[in-house]
């Protein structure tokens, strides 16, 4: 690749990023990411139930610092480059399947990353098959509403509430520490 080939590519991935963040789904669109968020939900919960990853706790303290961070971190940080970046728009590419099969292994493959260097303590869940696949449903259902609405917004408000309710009510403040 060229230099100006890299310059186009950047220019091509800014203008993604940036179309995906001041892009709002239409009241189809909307309509589009309930019934993929209520899919995605089902699953991960199917999963996370039936293993014992996903167990009722006690509402964990520090809500309000939570409901802050985590749409920081993993929120925005993770759907940023995930699908802001890797997922194509509506009408962007040929073959968008094939960017949301990356995307979304990449994405699953960022917990193993993250267990293995800078969260050792989340390890113990980070890396069962479980929470991994979790992780693929999650990155699957943001990806199919980052493809169809243009939107990287409501990817994050799905990734947020998970992760809130996850850290919350379902054990995963535990997996943290």
């Amino acid at each position: 690749m060229t230099i100006g080939g890299k310059a186009l590519s950047l220019k091509i991935y800014g203008e993604r990023l940036l179309t995906s963040l001041t892009t709002l789904p239409t009241p189809r669109g909307w309509a589009l990411c309930l019934a993929v968020s209520a899919v995605t939900l089902a699953t991960m919960a199917a999963i996370g139930f039936g293993t014992g990853l996903y167990h009722l706790t006690p509402t964990q303290p520090g809500l309000p610092l939570r409901l802050l961070t985590v749409i920081l971190i993993p929120a925005l940080g993770e759907e940023i480059p995930f699908r802001g970046l890797l997922v194509p728009g509506p009408g962007e590419s040929r073959r968008p399947w094939l960017a949301i099969a990356a995307s979304t292994t990449l994405y699953t493959l960022w917990h193993v990353v993250e267990a293995l260097t800078f969260l050792p303590a989340a390890a113990a869940t980070f890396l069962r098959l479980d929470f991994l696949t979790c992780c693929a449903v999650l990155g699957l259902g943001c990806a199919v509403m980052r493809l169809k609405t243009g939107s990287l917004w409501p990817a994050v408000g799905l990734h947020w509430l998970l992760v809130v309710v996850w850290q919350t009510w379902l054990g995963g403040v535990s997996a943290l520490t």
